[in-house]
């Protein structure tokens, strides 16, 4: 028998579920902030799929790196720094991902996640 083709993801019905349109929020940091940044978001938002909470992800350790330009944050901020020089450090990716409820981010604004 050969399978009718779905309109939408929609309709794609699993064993354990079905596919639910969500906001994917992808933030880079130090790998030291991932907590206190999960734990700031959930005092607005439950990062709840099905059974579960405080769903993210995380990845592994990386680095990040730029040559700041004068007048950026780490030219401003930072003793010493030369603007045009690298700056290299570790680094990971935080994912969060949050049901498309517009009711939700229309009465929580656009600071939901702001910590």
């Amino acid at each position: 028998m050969r399978p009718t083709p779905m309109d939408s993801l929609a309709q794609y019905t699993s064993r354990t579920g079905r596919l639910q349109p969500v906001w994917t929020i992808e933030v880079q940091t130090l790998p030291n902030n991932t907590d206190r940044l999960l734990d700031a978001v959930m005092q607005v938002h439950p990062l709840g799929f099905g059974r579960y909470q405080r769903n993210a992800s995380i990845s592994a350790i990386g680095k990040e790196t730029a040559q700041p330009e004068l007048g950026s944050t780490t030219t401003t901020h930072v003793d010493g720094f030369t603007a045009g020089s690298t700056e290299t450090y570790p680094m990971v990716e935080l994912k969060i991902s949050i049901d498309r409820d517009l009711e939700h981010v229309a009465l929580n604004g656009p600071h939901i996640l702001r910590p």
